[in-house]
């Protein structure tokens, strides 16, 4: 089939949407920036420096510093290291919880269909964020705690989306043929239906990423978050809230920067969806 193959499909639609591309890039420079932070950071970003206390972005300090004198790009670049991480980490646990959830409500369905899905009914019916403050409360706001707790808030959808796909494929013929020459349920689950359910897992698990740096930020910037001095995105938010009349780079940068990787992860996981959708590869390999 030479370059009609699926995977060459995927790769000419998605390098067509410029969205996407644009959207990928971005993914690529902030983990680029995440994994080099100890190299690219101009400073130590708990180095505090009483004689620049909230000096605007100049020639040394790009970004400007904040109240204590540390300078806010390194901040922001080792803060970066802690957003995607919450994000990857988060959303590993969510898909991971969701994907078992789902195989078995989906495959086998009757009773365990029914318990599964109305346990799913009952979390998507209480406020996330509002059960995330409440368990960070109890337990504390370690970063390890914040990742656990999102993913275990989150694995709703996923769970939904592969129940529907396994629904949908343990009907198929290659399904019957395993049952026939006498696959256990446990190969057919893992060998045969899951792998061909994981496209529209991987675009939840992108998109999931987005969600997942928006949480943290907004639990950093409520104070309960990742706690100072460690840098993040949200808590460097919290510090422009305070000085937002006389520092509004505290405010912009991180600003932008949530902004900028939320876009990013959306256009991104778009732009998968887009790419892997069965309607579109038909019509294109037609």
């Amino acid at each position: 089939m030479g370059d009609q193959t699926l995977r060459g499909i995927f790769w000419r639609r998605f390098s067509r949407n410029s969205l996407a591309v644009a959207g990928g890039v971005i993914v690529l420079l902030l983990f680029i920036v995440a994994v080099l932070a100890p190299v690219v950071s101009p400073y130590d970003p708990n180095a505090i420096d009483r004689h620049h206390v909230l000096m605007p972005p100049d020639i040394h300090h790009p970004l400007g510093t904040d109240d204590l004198g540390r300078d806010v790009l390194s901040r922001m670049i080792w803060g970066a290291r802690i957003s995607l991480a919450v994000g990857f980490v988060a959303v590993g646990i969510a898909t991971a919880i969701g994907m078992m959830l789902g195989a078995l409500s989906g495959y086998y369905g009757s009773w365990t269909d029914r318990v599964i899905m109305r346990f799913i009914d009952i979390m998507l019916s209480i406020p996330t964020f509002f059960l995330i403050l409440a368990v960070i409360a109890f337990i504390g706001s370690s970063i390890w705690n914040i990742m656990v707790v999102i993913g275990l808030t989150h694995w709703m959808g996923v769970a939904r989306l592969v129940r529907a796909e396994f629904l949908s494929l343990k009907e198929r013929e290659f399904v019957l043929a395993a049952r026939a020459i006498g696959a256990s349920d446990l190969r057919i689950i893992f060998r045969h239906v899951m792998i061909n359910s994981m496209a529209p897992v991987l675009v939840s698990a992108v998109l999931g990423i987005a969600g997942a740096v928006l949480v943290e930020s907004s639990l950093s910037f409520l104070g309960i978050g990742v706690q100072p001095p460690t840098p993040s995105w949200g808590n460097i938010l919290t510090l422009g809230k305070d000085n937002i009349e006389i520092a509004w780079w505290l405010s912009v940068f991180p600003g932008l920067a949530i902004l900028i990787t939320v876009l990013g992860y959306n256009l991104l996981g778009e732009g998968i969806r887009d790419s892997i959708d069965p309607r579109l590869w038909d019509r294109e390999r037609g």
